[in-house]
């Protein structure tokens, strides 16, 4: 599963609640190149951007996924 197919997964499931979700991206410049948000702050879900109420999130950036601290996703970096 790439993060798009994850993140809509939880979005339009039912048994999720989509505001418990982290995602874990690259974001160069501050800390350990990582940056979190969680599931509230995203506005939409896109072929391959996340847009959220500060930036436009490309998809290839995002390594984790995290629901109520369980991994969902994650990649090498």
């Amino acid at each position: 599963m790439n993060p798009r197919d994850v993140l809509n997964k939880i979005k339009w499931d039912n048994n999720y609640d989509f505001n418990f979700i982290q995602i874990w991206y690259v974001h160069r410049g501050v800390p350990n190149n990582t940056k979190i948000i969680n599931g509230k702050d995203v506005l939409e879900i896109q072929k391959t951007f996340i847009k959220t109420v500060s930036a436009m999130i490309p998809m290839h950036r995002i390594f984790k996924i995290k629901y109520n601290e369980k991994t969902l996703f994650e990649r090498q970096r």
